[in-house]
Formats: structure tokens, sequence, C-alpha cells
């Protein structure tokens, strides 16, 4: 009979994401882990396998609980597909102006910077993201085309591509830009449209 962990897998997972959203994979030590869940590392290291085990995992549950939300809104038929195209890039201007130290960014973004293309397993769940964003963006252009909002002669999933490069550009200006500058980006693009 398998033993039960003597701890929340969630919990554990939320303290382990903020340490790497904070300092990134390569510069969150295995102590740092430690501090953060409240965990030995004996315990870290035999629920997840290694530091890199531990990384996938919190990479898929910021996944589940920024990208999965973000989509779901996307596809909500209920408003207007220029609404939630609006709120949709808005809602990055907010989180990365907060008022937060160090200006996080996103930790999809921030791994795909520092590991995408280096790392497979990391570059797998951020494709994965992306793709999964890219078919939400296309589901809620083509609602804005059936609208007579956004032009029908228009591939939808270009313009998906190009609003899912424009929110990733948004989080990177995140880290320096104020949010005049981008809220200002964030019309222009959707005057694009």
């Amino acid at each position: 009979m398998a033993r039960s962990r003597g701890f929340d897998i969630d919990l554990v997972l939320d303290a382990a994401m903020g340490a790497f959203w904070d300092r990134g994979y390569a510069e969150t030590s295995a102590q740092d882990l430690v501090d953060g869940t409240g965990l030995g590392r004996g315990s870290l290291y035999n629920a997840f396998g290694s530091k890199h085990g531990l990384f996938e995992a919190a990479l898929r549950r910021y996944d589940e609980q920024t990208s999965a939300p973000t989509m779901r809104r996307l596809e909500d038929e209920g408003r207007p597909a220029m609404e939630r195209l609006r709120e949709f890039l808005e809602s990055v201007v907010r989180e990365e102006t907060a008022p937060t130290p160090g200006r996080r960014g996103c930790l999809v973004v921030n791994s795909a910077m520092e590991l995408a293309g280096r790392d497979e397993k990391v570059t797998e769940v951020v494709r994965r993201t992306f793709e999964r964003m890219e078919n939400a963006l296309t589901t809620c252009v083509r609602h804005g085309q059936a609208e007579g909002v956004i032009g029908a002669d228009r591939d939808p999933r270009e313009l998906a591509q190009y609003l899912l490069s424009s929110m990733y550009g948004l989080r990177v200006m995140g880290k320096v830009a104020d949010r005049q500058v981008m809220s200002g980006v964030v019309e222009k693009v959707l005057l694009s449209l």
C-alpha cells in the first residue's frame, strides 16, 4: 500500500511556483525551494524526482491557474468578441504594472526566454500553452468575424497569432514600460483588427 504524502501538493506547488517565478529556474536553489515550501530536500525529491521535476509541475500548475481561466474568458460566447479581446490585453497591462516588487512577468514567458529551445520538456509545456492560447484567440476572432466587427476576409488563425505575439510582447514590455505606453499599444492592436 502506498504511503500518503504528509503535505498538500497544491500548496507546495504554489510555493515552488513563487520561488521559480521570483528568481527563474537557474537562480532558484534547492535551499530556496526548501525554505519556500517548508519541506525537506528528501521530501521534495521523493515527491518530484528533481528540481527540474518540481519546476515542470510548478509550470503546469501556473498554466492551470492563469492560462486556463483566460482561455475560458476568451471563449465565452455570452459577451462581444471585441470586449473579450480588450479585456484579454488590458488584463496583461494591469498585471504587469501592478505595484508588486520585481515585476515578475509571466512564468510561461519567463520560462520560454530562459529555457525553451534548450530544454525539451519545458519547451513542450510552453508550446502547449501557446497553442491552447492561440486556439482560444482563434475562436474569439471567429466570433468577432461573425459579429461583423473583425473583417471576414482576414485569416482568424493569423490574427490570433498576431494577438498572441502582441500579448507576450506586452508581458516583456511590462518589465520596464509604464501603464500609459502599454495601454497605447493595446489600443493600436485592437484598432488594427
